[in-house]
């Protein structure tokens, strides 16, 4: 079972990737569930979030080139992630992968980063939700709410209240059964795809070309560092692929899943970062509620309030399943025994209530107290870290496994898994210089608790030791 004397390198087969630790995932979601989560995540939360950000701060109008080669690289490492996801249908998704085809201990590091990404999109997405929130008091109602409470101490407030009740309240729904979050998911899928075709028909004819000139003030690298940022919108695939286990027939529907919420992402996405930079200066975009900002300042009566509120609504919906995703890697890693297994135990209703209190109140922390801006960085250097291990897993697995079934296939290897390998480089690299300091301290982090904890608690380890006395 092992390809190396070190234990760091050991591989756990395909076959093997199985729960090591005994606890088990009920398979109850179908195509349309896993689907459904999949634009439910794509489609929403990131449009919602960063925008604005990527706009100002990096693209301009240009955006809409960047989500469309954040959009490109997303559906080349999709293409890697349903081989191996269609070949390894458990909980855990890249560091599942990883641990099939690199090892435990890359393994460990690629869930350690994902793990990264999760919790900081979690905040990211109730960061914006705030922001909506607060936007649509003001404007819908004449409320406004101080600045202690709806602000970080970075941005002169104490604590953003908002997005840590929302937080509360998303897990409160995610101790129940996953067939509630999949029923919670539909329902609200809808209202995310209306709201988003309703920003393009409503601000559509109120678009001022003069607010695309220059259409790239930053240039191309400008283009490249907006993707960078606009990868965060895309996470949603690795929803579905975190949910694996759940699926009833995950070898045929989690790579359609994967593949077809990416291809509808960078559509939609395209379509409403033209508008809203064409409706607003992309300068006054630069906050967590783009699209609040942009109609709110457009005299359109009750349509515009319309969109404001249903942001709010598919804010909500994004924010369930990325929490819904960080529980389940979380009970993977805690499974194999890598992280404390008895967080991974499930309570009556088949989830992991301990994992979902507990990252719950990480998340909420970090969107209580950190800027936007900071944290959509974190969350796609960690992403980007995890798809490039992926990608050179597939290449790794076709050499050493080259006749094993796999269930889907990713076409033109090793062109397409180099060419995402190539373009998350690409961007990880436009990305902020302090924002790879504080990925290079986490991933220390990583590596310390790995050689004090994991490498000795690895369940799969005592099973080989178990093995071996046995014979």
């Amino acid at each position: 079972m092992t390809s190396a004397p070190d234990r760091r390198w050991r591989r756990r087969m395909p076959d093997d990737a199985t729960p090591a630790g005994g606890a088990a995932l009920k398979r109850s979601l179908g195509r349309v569930d896993l689907t459904a989560m999949g634009v439910g995540t794509i489609v929403g939360a990131g449009i919602f979030v960063i925008t604005g950000v990527a706009a100002a701060e990096k693209a301009g109008p240009s955006i809409v080139l960047s989500f469309v080669l954040a959009g490109t690289v997303c559906v080349l490492v999709a293409l890697c992630y349903s081989e191996l996801a269609a070949m390894v249908p458990v909980s855990g998704s890249a560091y599942t992968y990883t641990y099939a085809t690199l090892g435990e201990g890359p393994a460990f590091l690629v869930g350690w980063n994902l793990l990264l990404e999760f919790v900081i999109a979690g905040a990211a997405v109730a960061i914006g939700w705030s922001g909506t929130t607060v936007s649509a008091l003001n404007s819908i109602f004449g409320i406004t709410l101080p600045t202690a409470i709806t602000a970080g101490p970075a941005e002169g407030g104490i604590v953003n209240l908002p997005a840590v009740l929302i937080i509360a309240a998303i897990v409160a729904v995610l101790v129940g059964e996953v067939t509630l979050t999949a029923r919670i998911t539909k329902a609200l899928v809808a209202v995310t795809i209306g709201v988003l075709v309703l920003v393009v028909a409503v601000g559509a004819p109120h678009i001022d070309p003069g607010n695309w000139v220059p259409f790239a003030p930053f240039g191309w690298s400008g283009v490249i560092g907006g993707a960078a940022i606009a990868f965060f919108a895309f996470l949603g695939f690795d929803v579905v692929a975190a949910s694996a286990e759940e699926a009833r027939s995950p070898k045929r529907d989690v790579p359609f899943a994967i593949i077809g919420t990416v291809l509808i992402a960078t559509l939609l996405y395209a379509l409403v970062s033209l508008v809203l930079t064409g409706v607003a200066p992309f300068e006054s975009l630069n906050n967590g509620a783009p699209i609040a900002t942009a109609f709110g300042a457009l005299s359109i009566g009750w349509i515009g309030n319309v969109i404001i509120i249903a942001s709010i609504i598919a804010l909500t919906k994004g924010l369930l399943l990325i929490v819904y995703a960080q529980v389940r890697l979380s009970f993977a890693m805690c499974r194999d025994g890598l992280l404390p297994q008895h967080l991974a135990a499930t309570g009556k209703r088949a989830t992991p209530v301990r994992l979902t209190l507990v990252l719950g109140v990480c998340c909420a922390a970090i969107a209580g107290l950190l800027p936007i801006d900071i944290v959509v960085e974190l969350v796609n250097i960690g992403a980007l870290s995890a798809f490039a291990v992926v990608c050179v897993g597939v290449l790794v697995l076709r050499r050493l496994e080259p006749t094993r079934e796999r269930p889907f296939r990713t076409p033109l290897v090793p062109l397409v898994p180099i060419l995402a390998l190539a373009g998350c480089a690409l961007m990880a690299f436009t990305l902020d210089g302090l924002t790879w300091v504080r990925f290079a301290v986490w991933v220390a982090i990583g590596v310390a608790v790995y050689l004090g904890y994991g490498r000795r608690h690895s369940v799969f380890e005592a099973t080989r030791v178990a093995v071996s006395v046995e014979r």
